[in-house]
């Protein structure tokens, strides 16, 4: 089973030459993060993860480890590439009101990487603090005096990019790690629900197929029914545009999918294939993905129509 560096361009294997393998607590433990960081450096390529396939076991080489111990400023450097911050943090950071920067993150100048619930069950966004600094240093304009007109537009309109960009962020972030055509079109089919996709996907073997490649659900804290229910709306495109670029995307990934490997038919032999969970910085198209969502240029036009939150946020 290989492992693709997509940033170093090369390949390593996960037995024999690679040698020892951590679980991911160990692993976590030795880059001396705690679980919810390293779950966060998993997901945003910072660190490479092997799985096998055959019950799907993460395991990180420990040459990743020894890789990451031997970073200048470690652990800090590590850990500041998953420092997250709720909205009166990074207002702090950037010195500004919190009301300020709720408004700039509503009308799509931050992009959440992760959101929890507070005890009102309301969705508490987070945000990259790197993310936050470096807008502040290319944007310093937004921080102060009047909004553009195009963001107060937004705002007088009652748009809210935030749930919008989160899914971006994440479905490009799955895209990247997807291993095949089949996985890819499953990361774009979770976008969309049972009736949407069977108009989409006809042949109910497809779209088992899919279904049973679709990634892990996202997973919330406090771990209850109702912020299941609120991952569950916030996953959920509510916008005509997004839904129909979700089906669009699915459309063209099918495409490519079925012009290799069908999906497995009653009969078929099974294959366990190996999975991998790469740690790449590459993938143009997912690139592509996650800047289509995500505003670049807070003061001028969108990449898109206007995205609404899944839920009552409180920040």
């Amino acid at each position: 089973m290989a492992v693709t560096e997509a940033d170093r361009g090369n390949t390593t294997t996960a037995a024999g030459s690679a040698g020892k393998a951590l679980a991911p607590g160990r692993a976590a433990r030795e880059l001396g993060l705690k679980r919810g960081e390293f779950e966060l450096a998993v997901q945003l390529g910072h660190i490479g993860v092997t799985t096998d396939g055959v019950g799907a076991r993460r395991r990180i080489a420990m040459e990743e480890v020894d890789r990451l111990r031997a970073m200048e400023g470690f652990p800090d450097t590590l850990r500041g590439r998953v420092m997250t911050v709720g909205t009166a943090a990074a207002a702090e950071l950037v010195g500004i009101s919190p009301a300020r920067f709720t408004r700039l993150a509503r009308a799509g100048c931050f992009t959440p990487v992760s959101f929890h619930l507070n005890r009102y069950r309301a969705v508490v966004w987070m945000y990259l603090a790197a993310e936050v600094e470096e807008f502040a240093s290319d944007q310093p304009a937004l921080l102060t005096g009047r909004a553009p007109e195009a963001l107060r537009g937004r705002l007088a309109a009652g748009e809210d990019w935030r749930a919008r960009n989160w899914r971006g962020r994440r479905q490009a972030l799955l895209l990247r790690r997807a291993e095949g055509a089949w996985a890819r079109a499953a990361v774009l089919a979770g976008a969309l629900d049972p009736v949407q996709l069977a108009e989409v996907v006809d042949d109910p073997y497809e779209r088992a197929y899919l279904n049973r490649l679709r990634p892990e659900p996202v997973a919330v804290r406090p771990d209850s029914p109702a912020a299941r229910e609120a991952a569950e709306r916030l996953l959920s495109p509510d916008d005509p545009d997004e839904i129909l670029w979700c089906r669009t995307s699915l459309i063209l990934a099918l495409e490519e999918a079925r012009a290799g490997v069908g999906a497995p038919r009653p009969g078929d032999a099974v294959r366990p294939a190996a999975v991998v969970v790469a740690r790449p910085e590459g993938g143009g198209r997912a690139r592509a993905l996650l800047a289509k969502w995500r505003l670049r240029e807070p003061g001028g036009d969108s990449a898109g129509a206007s995205g609404r939150a899944g839920g009552h946020s409180a920040g």
